[in-house]
C-alpha cells in the first residue's frame, strides 16, 4: 500500500496555501515535492471578512469553503504533476481549512472550532481521500483542538541530548517544547503574522512587510509594547491557544487609542517587537538545556523579526527549520500530511498534554475518494 500523503495548509496568516507531497516510506519522513499558491484577492478578503460576524454568514462561509477547496485542488494538482504520481498513488490528502473561528471550552463548557472547506468538493476533484476537521475531535475531548503540531515536531525535530524548542510563527506564534526523555509541551504563545500584516496592508497596502523592512525603519514605542504585552492571554497557563478572535483589528485599535499620533512605522516596529517578546517570553521559560530554537512558518522569512527573537533569545541559537532539514514553509503542511496519515491508520493525532483532551483520540473525518 501506498505511503504517500498530501498535507495542505492555510494558516491564520491568509497569506495561501502550501502543500507538500510527503513520503513515510522510509525510517523518516521525505518530503518530495512543495508547491504554494497566493490566494485570490476576493477570497482572502472573504476569509478575512468571515472572522468577524456579518451578514448571511452561513450562505457565505459555505461559497468561501468551495472556493477554497477548488484552490486547494489546484496545489494538488501541481504536487501531481510535479511529482509524475497519479492521483491513485497518494493514499490521503490532509486538508487543514481555514480557520474562522476558534473558541474552545467557550460558552457551554465545550466551545467550537471552525475551519471552512469542502472536503467533499475536494476529494471529488482530485479523486483522493481527503481527512479534514482535524481539530473538533480534540474540542470535544475537552481540549484546545490546537496546537496539533508538536506531536509532528517531536518526530521530526526531537533529539535525546538535548530539548529542542520550535516556534511555529503563522499569524498566531506556538512553541514545541521537545524534551529530551521524549515528552512534549506545546502551546500558542500569542500573535504571529495578523497584527504585522494588517498594520502593514492598512497604511502601505502591501499584505505583509517583507523583510520586515518597514518595521525596520520605525522605532519601538515602550508605553505600547508595555500595554500589548500586559494582554491576559500571555500570562494564563498552558494549556492555551488563540487565534484571530482575540488578536484582531479591535484589539489593535483598543491599545492604539493612546498612541493616536504614533508615527505608521513606529507601531510597525512595535508590533514584531510585541510577536517577538510575547514568543520570547515563552521560550525562555522553557529552556533547560536547550540550545535551538527553530522557527518555522512565514514568521521565519521576516528577517527583522528573526534578529528581535534572537535578541530576546540571547542563551539560544535561533534558526529557521531549514537547518534542522525541513524549510520553514513546509513545516505546517507536512504536519497535516502526517495527521492524515495517524487517521487512516487508527492512531491518535493529539497530545492530551498538549491540548488539554482528557485522552489521546483519533483526529479528523474521512471523505472517501
Amino acid at each position: 500500500m501506498s505511503d504517500l500523503y498530501i498535507g495542505l495548509m492555510s494558516g491564520t496568516s491568509l497569506d495561501g496555501i502550501d502543500g507538500v507531497l510527503a513520503d513515510f516510506s522510509g525510517p523518516r519522513l521525505r518530503v518530495t515535492h512543495h508547491a504554494s499558491a497566493a490566494f485570490a484577492p476576493a477570497l482572502r478578503a472573504e476569509l478575512l471578512a468571515l472572522n468577524t460576524p456579518g451578514d448571511n454568514e452561513l450562505h457565505r462561509a459555505a461559497l468561501a469553503g468551495n472556493a477554497l477547496s477548488r484552490a486547494y485542488a489546484e496545489v494538488v494538482h501541481t504536487l501531481l504533476q510535479r511529482s509524475g504520481h497519479p492521483a491513485s498513488a497518494i493514499r490521503a490528502i490532509g486538508a487543514h481549512g481555514q480557520t474562522v473561528r476558534h473558541r474552545p471550552q467557550e460558552f457551554d463548557g465545550t466551545g467550537y472550532t471552525l475551519q471552512l472547506g469542502s472536503p467533499a468538493l475536494l476529494a471529488e476533484l482530485t479523486g483522493i481521500t481527503v481527512v479534514a476537521d482535524l481539530r473538533s475531535r480534540d474540542v470535544a475531548a475537552g481540549g484546545q483542538g490546537a496546537p496539533l503540531v508538536p506531536a509532528f515536531h517531536q518526530g521530526v525535530f526531537g533529539r535525546p541530548d538535548e530539548t529542542v524548542l520550535v516556534l511555529n510563527i503563522g499569524g498566531i506564534s506556538n512553541l514545541s517544547v521537545l524534551e529530551a526523555d521524549g515528552s512534549v509541551l506545546g502551546f500558542d504563545c500569542g500573535p504571529g503574522n495578523a497584527l504585522m500584516d494588517h498594520w502593514c496592508q492598512q497604511h502601505t497596502g502591501q499584505p505583509f512587510d517583507k523583510d520586515g523592512a518597514w518595521a525596520a525603519t520605525g522605532q519601538v514605542l515602550p508605553g505600547l509594547l508595555a500595554a500589548l504585552l500586559q494582554e491576559p492571554y500571555l500570562h494564563k497557563a498552558p494549556p492555551k491557544s488563540t487565534g484571530r478572535d482575540l488578536f484582531n483589528p479591535a484589539w489593535l485599535a483598543a491599545h492604539l487609542q493612546p498612541f493616536v499620533q504614533a508615527a505608521a512605522a513606529d507601531v510597525q516596529a512595535t508590533l514584531t517587537e510585541f510577536t517577538a517578546s510575547a514568543s520570547a517570553i515563552c521560550a525562555n521559560s522553557y529552556l533547560n538545556n536547550s540550545k535551538t530554537l527553530a522557527v518555522c512558518g512565514g514568521g521565519a522569512l521576516n528577517g527583522q523579526l528573526m534578529q528581535r527573537l534572537q535578541a530576546a533569545c540571547p542563551s539560544l541559537q535561533v534558526v529557521a527549520t531549514d537547518a534542522l532539514g525541513l524549510p520553514a514553509l513546509q513545516v505546517e503542511a507536512a504536519a497535516f500530511a502526517w495527521l492524515a496519515r495517524q487517521a487512516l491508520n487508527g492512531a491518535p493525532g493529539n497530545l492530551p498534554s498538549v491540548t488539554g483532551a482528557v485522552g489521546p483520540r483519533v483526529l479528523g473525518a474521512v471523505y472517501p475518494a
